[in-house]
């Protein structure tokens, strides 16, 4: 069973899915859904689209350089069955993608350090440039309490004149 990557976002294609489209001079694209070959016709750039693994890539959103990739990289030399190295490469495997999600997910803090620090940052900037949108400022508080005074005058001459 083959696993082919899709020629536009780069996730996988089980047998089965996706489709193929084969050009006059004989190369061959393979799209997992509709919504990549659209794209393609529209003959956009998978690294300027920000939901590929070529987006990613190419901004140093995922990890570029890495031992574990190179497990994933297509090899068209058939291999003879053998049951125990059939066992030990599903061995390898399962721990070559422990190795890689490990690696990931330090690539993942390593990028996110300094965030909280510059999120805060931007935060503190916000509130400072728009602090008169939180205080009331006290020309507003005067305005308030006169309000508030006339209603109240307002209130007791009408009572005055009902008990005239």
């Amino acid at each position: 069973m083959r696993i082919e990557k899709c020629w536009f976002c780069g996730s996988p294609i089980y047998p089965g899915h996706g489709m193929v489209f084969v050009r006059n001079d004989c190369t061959v694209f393979r799209f997992c859904r509709s919504k990549c070959h659209k794209n393609f016709k529209m003959k956009r750039n998978p690294r300027k689209v920000r939901w590929t693994k070529a987006f990613r890539r190419a901004h140093n959103k995922d990890m570029t350089v890495d031992a574990t990739i190179d497990f994933e990289q297509r090899r068209n030399r058939p291999e003879k069955y053998d049951r125990m190295r059939m066992h030990a490469t599903l061995k390898a495997m399962k721990r070559v993608a422990e190795v890689k999600e490990r690696r990931e997910k330090a690539f993942w803090e390593n990028r996110m350090k300094g965030k909280a620090k510059q999120e805060k940052a931007l935060a503190l900037k916000d509130l400072n440039e728009n602090i008169h949108l939180i205080e009331a400022s006290p020309a507003l508080i005067e305005k308030q309490k006169l309000a508030i005074l006339e209603k109240k005058e307002t209130a007791l001459q009408k009572e005055q004149k009902m008990n005239i």
